[in-house]
Parts: structure tokens; C-alpha cells; sequence
């Protein structure tokens, strides 16, 4: 093999082959299969410790250029969390009463979802990712992030699945437009919400929605 030279640092990775690998994927199949988006949570305080682990995590997704264009902003204030209710709720009311989306809201029906989001006080932490369009620098300059979008949404599944993990629960929520959360929040002109995400442990009555998830013959085509 040629000898590698290197403009930037570079370490050695040799992860163990497992031999009982294919066995620990099932056991993630199984452990990411029981987990369900809740809408009804428990006020129970979650630790911040929870919060910093799950963004640990999902510091660890793969990003264009490894830029990591996403900042977590969480909150448990009581005060901000009416306030982020409040303006969703607003949004919300605009999409369910006055948009003409038909198809979309058909789509909904099923999930019983409406503009009333209670969770969004219920649930102690409120956290949200923001992608960076592009990033300040030291020296007041800004460095133009690439794949945002793409980085910014596997960031978000690692962040769920280590929700899941510790026992938590959440939901993807996305209220059209988001801008109030930047406003809320006093994020630069750079960044963009992209996820709001409740997050605490679900209700002791919280129930979801009956649903199958797409077969393996339909998300898999081998050529």
C-alpha cells in the first residue's frame, strides 16, 4: 500500500469486527421498533444530565465537511415554555382552520392531531435544533456550512434514538413557520429552527396511535 501523506491530522480506526454483530442489530431493531412519538406527557423532571447526553450523542452524526451545522437550545422556564405554546398554537390554528391543504390534513386525520399542543408546557424540557446556515467565526467572519439540511436531520435521529434509550420520550414537531422560535430564543440571523422536540417521559395514560410501520420489502430494493 502507497504511503498516506496528510495535510490535517489523522488517527488510526480499527474497530473490532464483532462476531456477534448481525445479533446486536437485531437487538437495535428491536429497541428502536418499541419507539412511539407521544403527544401526552409526564411532568416529571428529566435531568439536564438527559439532555446533555442525548446532544453528546448526536454530536456524533456524520456532517458535511464535519462542520456540525446545528445548535440544541433547551429550556424547562415555565414562562418561555407558554410562550412557545402560545405562538404554535397560533401557527397552528392558521393550518388546521384557514390552509387549503386537503391532501394534507387528510393525511393528518388519522393521528387525531389539532392545533391544541398542551404538551408543549407539560413536558419539563423544550429542545430545539436550530441549523447553521453558516457559522461565526473568531474573527467575526462567517464559514458557509454544507449539507445543513442533511446534517442537521441525522443529527436529530441520533438525538431521538438516544431519547428512546434513556427511557424518554419526544415528538418531531414542526410548526409552519418556525421563525417565533428564533425570536424566542435570540438566535442569530444564521440559524434556522428546524425541530422542536418536547421531551420527557411519557404519560401514565398516554396512548398512541395504532399504526404499521412500512415492510422491509418496500424499504429495501437489493440490485
Amino acid at each position: 500500500m502507497p504511503l498516506r501523506t496528510h495535510t490535517h491530522p489523522f488517527v488510526p480506526y480499527t474497530p473490532p469486527r464483532l462476531p456477534d454483530g448481525l445479533s446486536r442489530g437485531n437487538d437495535i431493531y428491536r429497541h428502536m421498533s418499541a419507539r412511539r412519538s407521544v403527544r401526552w406527557f409526564s411532568p416529571d423532571p428529566v435531568p439536564l444530565a438527559a439532555i446533555e447526553t442525548a446532544v453528546r450523542v448526536a454530536n456524533t452524526a456524520p456532517s458535511g465537511a464535519h462542520h456540525q451545522p446545528w445548535t440544541f437550545v433547551a429550556t424547562q422556564d415555565p414562562t418561555l415554555k407558554r410562550r412557545i405554546r402560545e405562538a404554535a398554537e397560533a401557527e397552528e390554528r392558521r393550518f388546521y382552520r384557514d390552509r387549503s391543504a386537503p391532501d394534507w390534513h387528510a393525511a393528518l386525520a388519522r393521528l387525531e392531531t389539532d392545533e391544541h399542543k398542551e404538551f408543549l408546557e407539560t413536558a419539563p424540557w423544550l429542545v430545539v435544533a436550530f441549523a447553521q446556515k453558516s457559522t461565526p467565526q473568531p474573527d467575526g467572519s462567517l464559514r458557509k456550512n454544507y449539507y445543513v439540511s442533511e446534517s442537521i436531520g441525522i443529527a436529530c435521529g441520533f438525538f431521538i434514538a438516544a431519547l428512546h434509550t434513556m427511557g424518554l420520550a419526544t415528538l418531531t414537531h414542526t410548526p409552519n413557520p418556525m421563525s417565533f422560535l428564533a425570536k424566542l430564543f435570540g438566535r442569530p440571523s444564521s440559524e434556522r429552527p428546524y425541530i422542536l422536540f418536547p421531551v420527557g417521559y411519557p404519560a401514565d395514560d398516554c396512548e398512541v396511535p395504532l399504526l404499521d410501520r412500512k415492510p422491509l420489502s418496500e424499504a429495501l430494493i437489493v440490485v
